[in-house]
């Protein structure tokens, strides 16, 4: 039989078969693929051209931020419980994921300012501001800012519920803590907490696991800078100095959390090695 003949035959000498004996379950159906590409909506009359990459951008952005969450969400939980190995693991992947959401950006920016334009009158008063999963990952990355649920009137209840789990737990930063008192360290006071900083990456070989955690840490931290970095850039390309969507400051904004740090001893530890 040939490959033009029907869905099975010989391809170099290998039966190749497609799923044809009747499988309840198919590529489409395990991805939901139906729904899912049914679910970029243009709101631009008549429809502008580059609207559609501007949707799927932001939804595999939030596709990817609920991929950050439960990998952070299982690291959290694997330094409170001292797989060390575990936690380090899951963090590396983050950070494969945080680069290739500053890669994306580069899409984005084949979209031209005046293409932008077209549909950006639409979009108010959303605004990227209102992304619960990157709040989330802020909280649970240490930044925790509970004005944002309070400021933020759009939320409904499913997400307010979310954040506010999300200022209650513990963060990454906290179970690092776990896991400097587990290995015997003072972490009552920041002097003890400095001290012990020094200590461990005085002496990696003893520390090597704690060591490579804060460095795994530090790693997330820079990433996380590095894609604020590249969006504030990126917006004012587009639309120069004009307000955000959803009343903000626009890149004002945005270049105000330039500076955030989500573990500033784990960065000034750097100015005594």
């Amino acid at each position: 039989m040939s490959a033009g003949d029907g869905v099975a035959g010989q391809w170099g000498g290998v039966d190749v078969h497609f799923g044809e004996d009747g499988g309840r379950l198919t590529y489409g159906s395990y991805l939901r693929l139906t729904e899912l590409l049914d679910q970029q909506r243009l709101e631009s009359e008549p429809p502008a051209h580059d609207e559609l990459l501007f949707i799927t951008i932001h939804q595999v952005y939030e596709l990817w931020f609920k991929q950050i969450l439960h990998e952070l969400t299982a690291s959290r939980d694997a330094m409170l419980s001292g797989e060390l190995w575990l936690a380090d693991h899951l963090l590396r992947r983050v950070h494969t994921v945080e680069r290739v959401l500053i890669q994306q950006v580069d899409v984005l920016e084949t979209m031209t300012p005046q293409d932008f334009g077209e549909f950006r009158h639409r979009l108010s008063p959303a605004s990227g501001f209102q992304s619960v999963q990157y709040r989330e990952i802020e909280f649970l990355s240490g930044a925790k800012d509970p004005s944002f649920v309070r400021r933020f009137r759009g939320l409904t209840e499913a997400e307010q519920e979310r954040l506010r789990l999300r200022l209650e737990e513990p963060t990454l930063w906290d179970a690092y803590l776990e896991v400097l008192r587990a290995a015997g360290f003072d972490t009552t006071t920041e002097d003890n907490l400095r001290a012990a900083l020094r200590k461990i990456a005085g002496d990696r070989s003893q520390y090597a696991a704690i060591w490579e955690l804060a460095e795994a840490l530090v790693q997330h931290d820079e990433l996380a800078a590095a894609w604020r970095a590249r969006h504030v850039v990126m917006v004012e390309r587009m639309i120069g100095t004009k307000p955000g969507t959803g009343g903000s400051s626009g890149a004002n904004y945005l270049r105000s959390r330039l500076d955030l740090r989500y573990y500033p001893l784990l960065w000034n530890l750097r100015t005594n090695l």
